[in-house]
């Protein structure tokens, strides 16, 4: 059977497994959803060889052991997903990692090798997310443990419900003298390789992220007796900042900036706005670009208040450096293709990011339909499937007992 087109029949498989009501796929972490997925990926996992645990933060491990006192070269991803998301965000990784593995069973590699099946890439559930990966690196706040959803239940009750051992989490981590490196498959979740007509790209960098919290404040009055030229109007001003957002980011190579956010005060039809708070969040892949575009935002956001007589507030609410995936590992996923692959960033961020801080990192891209993603129509075709398993199994191979390299 070709390979592509058996992972569509898994990710079939793990589709359904997400029975929650509703159109797409939708699977919190350490819910039953997530235990019956679990009972699936088992089955590939010990399809592809390997011996399956879960580990004390909820991973899923499968893991084919190698020489004595041999590394590990690490595959993996996220088994979760958004509300009502696509059957490819995340499992899609895991579940050719361990296809790859099959063609592999019957030789001897001078490598241990685990595909991880992380529990929490999403943070939809509870106001966290990338658990897993943390845990591994030594780098899990433990008071995460104490959030709760909304139902009430806390972090560290679903995961004991599920089989993890929160008590316990601590000894997730694991050596980085141990570990030769982590390699992510993941639908690229954006257009480019589509637009290339490109079936997989290699990775650069995981973007940088930060947030503001802007706060425009004017002075509200009657909608038909103030007139034009006395205004203050804190709407006016947020619009105006927010039109100049996009020329701004695209002056900049491979910045993202977006306003996804705004609340409006008093929000009446006949009452001039007086109180705007938006979110703006800036990505790139360079973190002295993103401060830089950052701050020429911020100028821009008090120019136009200032055009409207109105103040403005500008507080920066979450930062997250760019990872950069690592050039040697990238480069031997580049020669198990046995052509040219793309190079781009990931704007989104991954599992590998939390990984980072563990081991070197490399991700594969596969091209998705339309650049969809966290959609019920999110796709990737067999035929690019089959060309990301072919990829990982030549990775693989090269630490073959009687591979040269």
């Amino acid at each position: 059977m070709n390979r592509g087109k058996e992972a569509a029949l898994r990710l079939a498989r793990i589709a359904d497994a997400a029975s929650v009501p509703g159109p797409g796929v939708t699977r919190l972490p350490f819910s039953s959803e997530h235990s019956a997925a679990v009972e699936i990926i088992k089955d590939w996992m010990t399809a592809a060889g390997l011996k399956v645990h879960i580990d004390p933060a909820g991973t899923l491990i499968g893991r084919r052991v190698g020489p004595t006192g041999a590394p590990t070269l690490l595959f993996g991803s996220h088994q979760d997903s958004v509300l009502g998301g696509g059957a490819f965000d995340g499992i899609m990784g895991i579940a050719l990692a361990c296809l790859a593995l099959e063609t592999l069973r019957n030789d001897t590699l001078s490598v241990a090798v685990e595909v991880l099946a992380f529990a929490d890439e999403e943070g939809v559930r509870f106001p966290t997310a990338l658990m897993g990966p943390r845990a591994l690196a030594g780098t899990l706040d433990p008071e995460v443990l104490d959030l709760v959803d909304t139902d009430g239940i806390r972090l560290r009750e679903a995961l004991e419900r599920f089989g993890g051992r929160p008590c316990a989490i601590d000894q997730a981590r694991r050596s980085r003298a141990d570990i030769l490196g982590y390699v992510e498959l993941h639908i690229e979740q954006g257009p480019v390789l589509e637009a290339m007509d490109q079936p997989l790209g290699i990775v650069t960098a995981i973007c940088g992220i930060e947030r503001h919290k802007i706060r425009f404040r004017g002075t509200t009055g009657h909608a038909g007796t103030v007139p034009m030229d006395a205004r203050h109007d804190a709407l006016v001003a947020a619009s105006r900042f927010v039109a100049e957002v996009p020329g701004m980011a695209a002056s900049w190579p491979g910045l993202r900036a977006t306003v996804g956010t705004m609340t409006v005060r008093p929000n009446a039809p006949n009452a001039i706005p007086e109180d705007v708070s938006l979110v703006l969040e800036v990505r790139s892949e360079s973190d002295a670009d993103r401060k830089a575009a950052a701050t020429a935002l911020a100028k821009l956001a008090s120019h136009a208040a200032d055009l409207q007589g109105c103040d403005v507030a500008i507080d920066r609410t979450y930062e997250q450096p760019a990872v950069l995936c690592d050039p040697a590992l990238s480069a031997r996923l580049a020669d198990a293709a046995n052509h040219d692959l793309p190079r781009l960033p990931s704007g989104a961020t991954h599992d590998a990011s939390a990984m980072a801080d563990l081991c070197p990192i490399a991700m594969l891209f596969v091209r998705c339909r339309g650049g969809v993603s966290h959609r019920p129509d999110e796709f990737a075709s067999p035929a690019d499937m089959g060309a990301a398993v072919s990829v990982i199994a030549g990775l693989l191979s090269c630490y073959r007992e009687d591979s040269t390299l």
